[in-house]
C-alpha cells in the first residue's frame, strides 16, 4: 500500500507538473518561445545556483567535492555536445544531414531534468517512509516547485525546433523519472541516498552548461538596446519565479 502511494505521489509530482506546464507553454507562450529563452536562462541558473547545489552540499557533500564533480559534469556535457557536432558535420559531408540530433542541447536538457526528477522521486519516497501525510505534502510541493522548471524546459525544446508533441513527449519521459526514483527510494533508500548529492550535481552541471554555453550566446545575437532590455527583464522574471517556487517548496 505504501509503494502504491509513492507511485501515485511521484506521478502527481512528475507527470502532472509536466501536463500543467505544457498547457501554459504550448498555448500562451508557444508564440514567443524565441523570446522566452532569456526567461529559461533565469530559471535554470537560479534553480541550479540557489537550490540544487546548496541541496547537494546539505546532503553531505563537501564544497571541494561539489566543485570537482560540477567541473567534471560540465566537461562531460561539453564532450557530449562536441560529439553531436562531429556527427552532424560527418553526416553533412556525406549528404545525410537530416536533423541529425535536433540541437544537441535537447538531449542535455532531458538528461538534466530527468536526473533532477529522479532525485525528487527519492525524496518523496523518503518522506512517505517517515510519515505518509508528509509524503503527500512533499508530492504537492514538488509539483509546484517543478512547474516553472518544466516551463523553461518547454521553452528550450520549442526554441530548438521540436514539434509541440515531441517536446511534450520528452518532458513527460523526464517527468516519469520521478516514479523510478520513488520506486528505487522505497526499495533501497539507505543505499541510494548516498548517490543523491552526486546525481544532483550532474543535473546542475547540465543546466549550467545549457544556460551558459547554448542559450546565452543565442541571446547575444540580438544586440539592440531594446532586445537587451527585454532579455534582462525576462531573465529577472525567471529569477523571481524560481525564488517564489523555492519559497513555496521550503514552506
Amino acid at each position: 500500500m505504501l509503494l502504491l502511494s509513492i507511485c501515485i505521489a511521484t506521478l502527481l509530482g512528475g507527470v502532472a507538473s509536466v501536463l500543467i506546464s505544457s498547457i501554459v507553454s504550448l498555448t500562451v507562450l508557444a508564440r514567443v518561445a524565441d523570446k522566452m529563452v532569456a526567461f529559461a536562462v533565469g530559471i535554470l541558473l537560479t534553480f541550479t545556483l540557489t537550490d540544487i547545489l546548496p541541496e547537494a552540499i546539505e546532503s553531505g557533500l563537501s564544497p571541494d567535492d561539489t566543485g570537482w564533480i560540477l567541473l567534471a559534469g560540465i566537461l562531460a556535457f561539453f564532450l557530449l555536445e562536441k560529439m553531436a557536432l562531429w556527427r552532424h558535420d560527418h553526416r553533412q559531408a556525406h549528404g545525410a544531414d537530416h536533423e541529425t540530433a535536433i540541437d544537441q542541447k535537447v538531449s542535455m536538457i532531458v538528461i538534466g531534468d530527468g536526473l533532477h526528477n529522479f532525485v525528487d522521486g527519492m525524496l518523496i519516497a523518503a518522506a512517505f517512509l517517515t510519515d505518509p501525510a508528509l509524503g503527500w505534502t512533499m508530492a504537492v510541493t514538488v509539483m509546484l516547485h517543478e512547474i516553472p522548471q518544466e516551463v523553461s524546459d518547454f521553452m528550450v525544446l520549442l526554441n530548438a525546433g521540436l514539434s509541440k508533441s515531441r517536446a511534450l513527449l520528452l518532458n513527460a519521459l523526464s517527468g516519469a523519472a520521478m516514479v523510478l526514483g520513488g520506486f528505487l527510494g522505497w526499495l533501497s533508500l539507505d543505499t541510494m541516498q548516498t548517490a543523491i548529492p552526486v546525481i544532483l550535481i550532474v543535473a546542475a552541471s547540465s543546466f549550467i552548461y545549457i544556460a551558459v554555453a547554448d542559450l546565452v550566446p543565442e541571446l547575444q545575437r540580438k544586440r539592440s538596446l531594446r532586445d537587451g532590455a527585454i532579455q534582462v527583464a525576462l531573465i529577472l522574471g525567471g529569477v523571481a519565479v524560481s525564488l517564489a517556487a523555492q519559497h513555496l517548496h521550503h514552506h
